[in-house]
């Protein structure tokens, strides 16, 4: 949509929880493996990804971004011997029901992260394999020019059934073509440990984001931006990002985190660690924060993420 001398394009960013905390499998040994393999997918299924996915769908058609960055867009598949996969698919499921509400998104490039494989104590083996994604609204004129998807040279290794296991993460990125325009965006999932986060960031700033096109970065960066604990995210602003927050949000914008359940009566979000950044000729005309409202929550009482995502529309100035 034209706008004086530039035009509109919508984003969103959102890590959409792969339904169940990890850590204690990353000190178990080989015994615990399999009761504790069965209580995290336990925990996963008591956080119903397929009902859970609705309220995402529902929240993202109010705003019909144009882009979308997702974290944590995982694949679960339980494994039954002598019988079949059961599979949950978060990005199959969430094209659907957009879908469903008259939306329809293709994944323009996926990174595919950590794959891990473990017995449980019912003699089936779970598969998780995690993955960022970035979604493009079909018929809007948008053409893909370039994908480029890589994982950090850093990444946290932990301890697994006594092997050492990299927790990999990683980048994506499209270049593309929108008004005569080149656009780049890249998303992102940055690590919790603030030393190995601050090196994967630095492979964004010294590897895609070093362009001088109109550049957008999503993702969840697990830096605060309300104090300075993590410095990560001051690196961004440091060399030019503007937040889109900062420039059009209004209030705290809080992203992070609900209870590992979703149960939590009232909202538990208290640092803002998921963001929409630009350089080169942006600017922010609107940003809201999305899933974080008591409405948002899915009809059985469970919030959608663990974190709220953050929406904005950007100006391209020509």
């Amino acid at each position: 949509m034209k706008i004086w001398d530039g035009f509109h394009l919508s984003i969103l960013t959102w890590n959409l929880y792969m339904g169940v905390e990890l850590p204690p499998l990353f000190t178990s040994t080989r015994d615990q493996i399999p009761n504790l393999v069965s209580k995290v997918y336990r925990q996963f299924l008591a956080t119903n990804l397929p009902i859970r996915v609705k309220a995402i769908a529902r929240e993202i058609a109010r705003k019909k971004p144009d882009l979308i960055g997702l974290q944590e867009a995982v694949r679960w598949q339980l494994i039954i011997p002598n019988y079949r996969k059961v599979t949950y698919d978060f990005v199959q499921l969430l094209l659907i029901e957009l879908k469903k509400r008259g939306l329809d998104y293709e994944v323009a490039i996926q990174n595919k992260n950590t794959s891990v494989e473990l017995p449980d104590n019912n003699g089936n083996l779970v598969r998780l394999l995690d993955r960022d994604v970035i979604l493009v609204r079909k018929g809007y004129r948008i053409k893909i020019n370039k994908r480029m998807a890589k994982h950090f040279k850093t990444n946290l290794i932990v301890q697994i059934a006594g092997q050492q296991i990299e927790i990999l993460r990683g980048w994506s990125s499209i270049d593309i073509q929108l008004e005569g325009q080149s656009i780049r965006m890249i998303n992102t999932h940055l690590d919790t440990n603030s030393d190995i986060q601050i090196y994967q960031a630095n492979e964004i700033l010294e590897g895609p984001a070093k362009t001088k096109l109109p550049l957008i970065v999503t993702g969840d960066l697990n830096s605060n931006a309300h104090n300075n604990d993590t410095p990560t995210y001051r690196s961004f602003i440091d060399i030019g990002f503007q937040d889109a927050w900062e420039e059009s949000g209004n209030g705290a914008g809080n992203t992070c985190c609900q209870d590992p359940d979703l149960l939590n009566n009232v909202s538990n979000l208290t640092s803002r660690i998921d963001f929409i950044l630009f350089k080169n000729g942006w600017k922010s005309i609107q940003a809201d924060t999305v899933g974080d409202k008591s409405s948002s929550r899915s009809y059985s009482g469970l919030w959608p993420s663990d974190h709220a995502g953050v929406f904005s529309k950007l100006l391209l100035k020509k």
